[in-house]
């Protein structure tokens, strides 16, 4: 086991979780920081991650959880309050003479984003690189995950469909797993990637039509697309108690993005950085088959 210790925020979710995964492999420690303790972080615990409670938003708590740390991968929810904890983040590791950050942005960042947290996570990346530690942003285009959020399930196991307003768009879906094994390369030898901008695609660009195909394919069962408007969609997320009104605010934002092309795209770079393809969408979809299962 490695002398060293990690940081990975959001060690309970979607790329911190398999970010730990990723670093437990290859045997690195790992430390977080997660607002209460529950059976997940008690499952974190019991595979050796030491687990400190605290708030990412007190500089305290995350000083301390920085506190000999050799490099630390940040990333924070679609909520209000992004820049301040970019900002204290930043601080914190100034202090803990962290080698490096890891910082999770989206590919949506931009100045000109009409998603107030796509704008956010553009401003959050100048404060990260103001504060002259080496940081890498990572911006991945939409996540595998979202085809296994629960309103996805449920669409798709009664309607057979994926209804969403996304038009004739196209992306790679992106699975956490493999965003995961990139945060982790970065952190365990993060010299040559300091100030890179990495934007992360799956392999495969489609539509909506051809990703309910493949998830269709993988479930041995017809799921096609339906396209809806933006007023559907907004009172869908009006009606759902939830959502806050940021994240709301955030995806019909980037639903427009998303028609625009903003979200397209694929490179070979996550092959490339850690030695291994992405996932399929088919792929990715047979491995989490239980969520579908009546």
């Amino acid at each position: 086991m490695s002398n060293r210790i990690i940081f990975v925020a959001g060690a309970t979710g979607d790329t911190g979780g398999a970010t730990v995964e990723s670093l437990l492999s290859a045997g690195e420690q790992v430390r977080t920081l997660v607002r209460a303790e529950d059976q997940r972080s008690k499952n974190l615990k019991a595979r050796g991650v030491d687990v400190l409670v605290g708030d990412l938003s007190d500089l305290d708590d995350v000083a301390n959880a920085l506190k000999g740390i050799f490099s630390a991968y940040f990333v924070y929810p679609i909520e209000s309050g992004g820049i301040r904890a970019s900002a204290l983040f930043a601080q914190a590791a100034l202090e803990n003479k962290v080698t490096a950050v890891v910082n999770m942005s989206q590919i949506s960042a931009r100045r000109v984003a009409t998603s107030h947290a796509a704008r956010d996570h553009w401003i959050s990346e100048q404060v990260f690189n103001w504060s002259g530690i080496h940081v890498t942003h990572i911006r991945p285009t939409f996540f595998a995950q979202w085809l296994t959020y629960p309103g996805q399930v449920a669409t798709v196991k009664k309607h057979g469909a994926l209804r969403l307003p996304f038009g004739e768009g196209r992306h790679a879906p992106i699975a956490a797993e493999d965003q995961g094994r990139v945060i982790s390369t970065i952190l365990r030898d993060p010299s040559s990637h300091a100030g890179k901008v990495y934007p992360l695609y799956g392999p495969v660009e489609m539509d909506h039509h051809e990703i309910a195909a493949e998830v269709g394919k993988a479930l041995g069962r017809k799921v096609v697309y339906q396209p809806i408007d933006l007023e559907l969609f907004k009172s869908r997320l009006e009606s759902d108690p939830k959502f806050s009104d940021t994240f709301s605010q955030h995806l019909l934002s980037v639903a427009v993005d998303y028609q625009n092309g903003v979200f397209a795209g694929t490179s070979g770079l996550i092959e490339e950085l850690t030695g291994q393809p992405p996932m399929t969408v088919e792929d990715f979809i047979r491995k989490h088959s239980a969520l579908f299962a009546d």
